[in-house]
């Protein structure tokens, strides 16, 4: 279990990424236009970008021996 703030917050980031990339794909595949398929294609984008910037820093921690 993680114990310090900075952890845990990469982590719920990681956690709200994926979230964001799973709403964008039930999002796609339920879509009715072309609006919707912007909405939940900036979606995917973000939660990516997200994503990988929260596991880079995760494992600038690991590095440096700061995640437990």
């Amino acid at each position: 279990m993680l114990k310090k703030k900075y952890n845990i917050n990469i982590q719920r980031t990681l956690e709200l990424a994926e979230a964001m990339i799973l709403l964008a794909r039930q999002g796609d595949e339920a879509r009715e236009d072309s609006g919707c398929g912007v909405l939940y294609g900036t979606l995917l984008d973000a939660g990516f970008k997200i994503k990988q910037l929260a596991s880079k820093e995760k494992e600038a921690h690991i590095n440096k021996g700061g995640w437990q």
